[in-house]
């Protein structure tokens, strides 16, 4: 009897439609128009830096990238790009920028491998607080590279530049409200 009075609270809930409803408008999702879920980046997203690294062979040109299904708080946000396979076991944390206004839905193509009003720059593993694309070293299987969404309940403003991913993760410690993320892969084409 529990259980047929629960399957019909749930049935009436759904046919109400107010838990899909809720549920369907709370889901953040990230998208690119370039690159699709575990697709690969194109050449020219791989870093650009030669004298860097002998690795880079691309432009390091940020792909576009959009997301929508912010949940109710939502006061900024922050994006991660992270390459775990990279310098293994810590992985490369190839971006981290954060103080991301509501309002923003997205970064066009190569908006975010250059300084911008629209975010506050962190601190990556390379030591710079925008876009560095893969720079996987020759004759190594696919790397995966994840971008990773971050609505937070934090004022755009309140996060002082400069914070390294962990950093960041202490800092928003209780003031995640959700995560999305893309994942997509790059290999040396040598």
């Amino acid at each position: 009897m529990r259980y047929l009075l629960a399957a019909t609270a749930i049935g009436l809930a759904l046919s109400s439609g107010v838990a899909g409803a809720a549920r369907a408008a709370d889901v953040l999702t990230l998208t690119s128009s370039a690159i699709q879920d575990n697709g690969t980046l194109a050449t020219k997203n791989a870093c650009g830096d030669k004298q860097r690294s002998p690795n880079c062979v691309g432009e390091n040109v940020s792909p576009p990238l959009a997301w929508s299904g912010a949940p109710d708080g939502t006061k900024s946000y922050a994006l991660l790009l992270i390459d775990p396979e990279g310098r293994a076991p810590a992985g490369v944390n190839h971006m981290v920028i954060y103080g991301i206004p509501t309002d923003v839905k997205g970064f066009a193509e190569g908006e975010i491998s250059q300084p911008s009003e629209k975010y506050v720059g962190g601190k990556s593993t390379m030591g710079v607080a925008t876009y560095t694309g893969p720079g996987t070293p020759p004759g190594t299987d696919w790397h995966h590279y994840t971008f990773v969404l971050i609505a937070t309940d934090l004022d755009p403003k309140a996060l002082q530049p400069g914070l390294t991913r962990e950093d960041l993760t202490t800092a928003l410690k209780d003031h995640v409200k959700a995560s999305a993320g893309l994942v997509t892969r790059f290999r040396h084409p040598t």
